[in-house]
């Protein structure tokens, strides 16, 4: 139950600081009902309960008419109103003391742009709290605290600031069709622009031909140098073998010798033998 509550209270602080920018270190604005019930329970009137309930920093805050009301309940509250005085104070401008609940209600104002977290165990301030967009509510039950879920009014707050979002006002509006207006303007005159420029190439087109016509040096087409066949990629091909290529040293001396005779009159007869040997040298016949 612990772990769910936590990614429950996760969750909502999320939603409230992503649609409307609550950022720690978390204010909680505290009146006299919370104060009191975490001292009934026996805990402390500090940052840690309220940090571990938000998952962040917190500052604890409460205004001038909340502690001047626990004072006026004197006895009963006294420890409530001397935790109170250890808290900060909210900025509260009335001249004449007003109740904790109206004092709150206009301390948060109509959108809490102060972004306060409101504490409290007071069932009418918190249903009013429900029908104000951004304002979280924390109460207490038993020794823990627990976060209010966002109320149907404020989902439907921020699901209608995203369709504004989404769509075009009325002034964006008319701002599109001005641009659309000058557009067409700009359009006309390109038009124009361009008949201009066709006649200017008309023009240069005919200069071209008579000038082809009178025998002037005009290229017709634009000349494009032609790549030379180049040969096979080195490093693809296979080496070759020099060894079979090679004649046998033996048979490179009779031919040399051969070559030499004088008693060989026949040209046909000494080819036919250099050629004999060099069949059979590439066969890797040896002749001794």
């Amino acid at each position: 139950m612990r772990v769910k509550k936590q990614r429950r209270h996760r969750k909502i602080v999320r939603f409230y600081a992503t649609c409307f920018g609550f950022r720690e270190p978390f204010k909680v604005l505290c009146d006299g009902t919370i104060i009191h019930h975490l001292i009934s329970v026996k805990e402390p009137v500090g940052n840690d309960a309220f940090a571990s309930t938000l998952g962040g920093s917190v500052k604890l805050f409460t205004t001038r008419c909340v502690i001047a009301e626990l004072k006026r309940l004197r006895a009963s509250y006294s420890q409530s109103f001397e935790a109170a005085n250890n808290l900060a104070l909210a900025r509260c401008d009335h001249e004449k003391r007003k109740s904790a609940v109206n004092c709150i209600l206009d301390v948060l104002g109509d959108n809490n742009c102060e972004h306060f977290f409101v504490a409290s165990q007071d069932v009418e301030l918190r249903k009013s709290l429900r029908e104000k967009p951004g304002v979280p509510v924390i109460f207490g039950l038993r020794k823990s605290l627990l976060l209010e879920q966002p109320s149907d009014f404020q989902r439907q707050v921020v699901k209608s600031a995203e369709e504004k979002h989404l769509n075009m006002t009325e002034l964006e509006h008319k701002l599109l069709q001005r641009r659309r207006v000058g557009n067409n303007t700009v359009n006309g005159d390109s038009d124009k622009l361009e008949s201009l420029s066709d006649r200017h190439v008309e023009s240069q087109t005919l200069t071209m031909s008579n000038a082809r016509q009178n025998g002037l040096s005009v290229k017709d087409r634009p000349q494009f140098k032609r790549k030379k066949a180049k040969g096979p990629n080195p490093l693809s091909c296979k080496k070759r073998n020099n060894h079979a290529n090679q004649a046998h040293p033996v048979n490179q001396m009779l031919v040399n010798k051969l070559m030499d005779l004088q008693s060989v009159t026949s040209l046909e007869l000494r080819f036919f033998v250099i050629r004999h040997l060099q069949v059979s040298s590439s066969a890797g016949i040896k002749h001794y």
